[in-house]
């Protein structure tokens, strides 16, 4: 495993809830947005941690598109660390890795077309969909896990996503993890 710009910012306790978003899990909602809608859950629950714990520093923990939606929270994210594991770039490159992983070459031709429609589904454009063009806006420090091993979401845009990161950061490589199984390969370190 590579740990790259580790600091000492991740030391101490933090508390974190567990959430749905909507439309996943146990939630009500018509439909996931990838990160876009979500963002306002993130920003809900870390108010109510907030005005429950007022005291405690807040964490949040998020994977794929959750991370996503932490990033797309913007930099007002009142958070006192993150830790992102997975998380897509863009929309294009996210919708391009999953369809080339199912339908091969032609995923590639085929996503394009596809992100014509968000719109007229789910009134969002794909330029709201870019962590990668948000992520320097989180000032608290920042923990990347990813695995180099996943396709959805693939090293080369990891890498480009903390590269974009401002410090405070870190990023874990987590050698044949691939997407959302961290923990198996992490050998017990998550």
């Amino acid at each position: 495993m590579d740990v790259l710009h580790a600091s000492p910012a991740f030391n101490g306790r933090y508390a974190v809830l567990l959430i749905d978003f909507q439309a996943s899990g146990e939630s009500p909602g018509d439909a996931i947005t990838f990160g876009y809608r979500e963002a306002d859950d993130v920003k809900a629950s870390l108010r109510y941690l907030h005005q429950q714990l007022p005291e405690e520093r807040i964490g949040i923990i998020a994977t794929s598109m959750g991370s996503a939606a932490t990033i797309l929270a913007g930099s007002g994210l009142d958070a006192d660390a993150v830790v992102l594991e997975q998380v897509y770039p863009t929309i294009e490159q996210a919708l391009a890795d999953r369809l080339t992983i199912y339908l091969g070459g032609v995923g590639r031709w085929l996503a394009p077309v596809m992100l014509t429609t968000l719109h007229a589904h789910l009134d969002i454009y794909p330029d709201q969909l870019r962590p990668i063009d948000h992520i320097g806006h989180l000032s608290m420090p920042k923990l990347m896990i990813v695995g180099d091993h996943d396709r959805h979401t693939t090293i080369t845009e990891s890498y480009a996503l903390f590269s974009a990161a401002k410090a405070p950061k870190e990023l874990w490589v987590v050698h044949g993890a691939e997407h959302v199984d961290m923990c198996r390969y992490a050998g017990g370190r998550l």
